[in-house]
């Protein structure tokens, strides 16, 4: 009874201590970022492709990332496979329709610590209009100085999802059996952000 008492109180002091912490907004660094993707070509190899162009911003309680709000865009004409042809038909209508939903969005609805350097990240990605749950694993690398003072943080992303889920249908059969292109997508992402002032 004791011991569930002085929990409860201290749960009831970080509570505190958490809602009294400064609000930090922490931006992409995008030039020590980079959002990445795999899909099964063939259902014999990866193929793997990124987004060029993408912003986010954190907001968290001092340098407590745990409960931290994140939202991230995506640029969607800038996808790149390193094929001409290839990037030109993933920004046509048969999958992202850039042309008419130039951007990926995302928005954190909980990030939740589970250790010193794991958390989970769960929001809302908008891709098309449809909006789906996504859950990502994130790794904390730390925080640091870079050599100009700028404080930063950095995190490694990683989740999949089912492409279909968001209306990314398009595919071919294979005269052996199977299709061209897998549903399942792997996203990984390595991010830095700084602190701003």
């Amino acid at each position: 009874m004791v011991a569930i008492l002085l929990r409860q109180i201290q749960q009831f002091i970080h509570s505190i201590h958490y809602t009294m912490s400064e609000k930090v907004q922490w931006v992409l660094d995008p030039s020590h970022s980079e959002l990445v993707f795999k899909v099964k070509h063939l259902m014999i190899t990866n193929v793997k492709g990124e987004f060029r162009q993408f912003d986010a911003v954190i907001t968290s309680h001092g340098s407590d990332f745990g409960r931290a709000s994140v939202e991230a865009s995506i640029d969607a004409a800038s996808i790149f496979t390193n094929n001409t042809d290839r990037d030109n038909h993933l920004r046509s209508a048969d999958f992202f329709d850039a042309g008419n939903f130039p951007k990926l969005r995302f928005k954190g609805t909980e990030f939740v610590r589970l250790d010193d350097e794991n958390y989970r990240l769960t929001g809302l990605l908008t891709i098309k209009d449809i909006e789906k749950e996504l859950s990502l694993d994130v790794e904390f690398g730390g925080l640091n100085k870079d050599p100009w003072g700028n404080e930063k943080a950095g995190f490694s992303l990683t989740g999949k999802i089912n492409r279909k889920d968001w209306g990314l249908n398009w595919n071919a059969a294979l005269e052996t059996g199977g299709v061209l292109v897998s549903d399942e997508v792997k996203i990984a992402a390595e991010v830095q952000f700084v602190k701003k002032a």
